[in-house]
């Protein structure tokens, strides 16, 4: 289940594009199906069937043009897990700076959500 959804900004490429921070209680839990509903000038993700994980964020006039143009939004999502990830208290050297480095998995996930007014 998800604990919370937190949105982080919003701003606009071709489309509107919401960042979020979504933190779930289990690291084997993969139950996350957002939705996006607009309520006036405001925006909000939420957890289907699930009213706790809320997230709202007020748009501004030349975003609320393009949601009434696209009906849609971009939303771009960032997991951690509650209680996993926080801050390292003993740092180790950082191995992937040179040339032929691999960046390292990170758990990120983007999507393009119909909106509902």
């Amino acid at each position: 289940m998800v604990k919370s959804i937190q949105i982080t900004k919003a701003s606009i490429r071709d489309r509107l594009i919401i960042d979020a921070e979504v933190k779930m209680n289990d690291p084997h839990d993969y139950d996350f199906s957002p939705r996006a509903n607009m309520e006036g000038n405001v925006l909000q993700i939420q957890n289907e069937d699930d009213p706790e994980s809320i997230s709202t964020i007020e748009l501004d006039n030349e975003q609320m043009n393009t949601v009434e143009r696209d009906r849609l939004v971009e939303l771009r999502v960032k997991f951690s897990v509650h209680g996993m990830h926080g801050v390292l208290t003993h740092k180790t050297k950082i191995a992937r700076d040179g040339p032929n480095s691999k960046k390292l998995a990170e758990p990120r996930w983007k999507t393009v959500l119909p909106i509902v007014l």
